[in-house]
């Protein structure tokens, strides 16, 4: 049986003269939660976007569970069994916080819908401000309602973009706790990315360095603590970047 959910092979992206992705390489297995850390514009959520089939490679491949993302025969199968946060993509503004989730369940064809939208509004402490227009929601609250679109289909495959941001210490405290769970029990398997250095040692069973579209270390958070020579991640991360 094939362990690998994601492999990524010889991966690129050029955006008319900027080179955002250069040939990278990677593979996770299944119901790993592995970290994907770099500064901003270094190519992270270009990734993720590729890998969701979101923008096509200038070259390169992504495999899901065996599978070309590409290839149009296995790009809805595929993307069933994945789901994704991302700062960047808005929910709906003017649908409430049930009608975006019930909209979504019903894209993914999720059964009892009605029952885990409660359950997920419930855990995510939504149900405050289920009837409240997304748009009208606080920065924070939208990253809730988006983590709750993210687990709507219980996916095998989960893509995190920042899944934190913005939110106080104690709802991201829970919330971490909540993708701890979640994945522990369902075997899915996570890719992160983050700023929040503290997060990543926490949740990741390995993590990736990313700078300027390529990925120029991986290895567990301690492997990378001590062959850098530092006290912690955060350190590593300011290390690379500045070097």
């Amino acid at each position: 049986m094939n362990k690998l959910s994601i492999e990524i092979s010889n991966l690129n992206k050029r955006f008319n003269n900027v080179q955002a992705v250069k040939n990278i390489n990677f593979k996770i297995n299944k119901g790993l939660i592995v970290g994907l850390l770099g500064p901003n514009g270094c190519g992270k959520t270009t990734t993720m976007g590729m890998m969701l089939g979101l923008i096509k490679p200038t070259a390169g491949t992504v495999f899901i569970n065996g599978k070309n993302i590409e290839n149009e025969d296995n790009k809805t199968n595929i993307l069933e069994k994945m789901n994704f946060i991302s700062p960047y993509v808005e929910l709906p503004k003017k649908l409430t916080v049930e009608e975006n989730l019930k909209v979504y369940g019903r894209m993914y064809g999720v059964s009892n819908l009605q029952d885990k939208i409660s359950n997920l509004m419930k855990e995510l402490n939504l149900l405050e401000f289920k009837k409240r227009k997304t748009g009208e929601l606080s920065s924070g609250q939208k990253n809730r309602v988006l983590l709750a679109k993210a687990l709507i289909n219980d996916p095998e495959i989960l893509l995190l973009d920042e899944p934190t941001a913005s939110l106080d210490p104690d709802v991201a405290d829970y919330i971490r706790t909540y993708i701890e769970d979640f994945a522990s029990k369902k075997g899915t398997t996570i890719l992160l990315a983050s700023h929040n250095m503290s997060e990543v040692e926490r949740l990741c069973h390995e993590v990736m360095m990313m700078k300027n579209g390529e990925i120029i270390d991986s290895g567990t958070c301690k492997n990378l603590i001590n062959k850098h020579g530092r006290k912690n991640l955060e350190e590593v991360f300011l290390k690379i970047v500045r070097e």
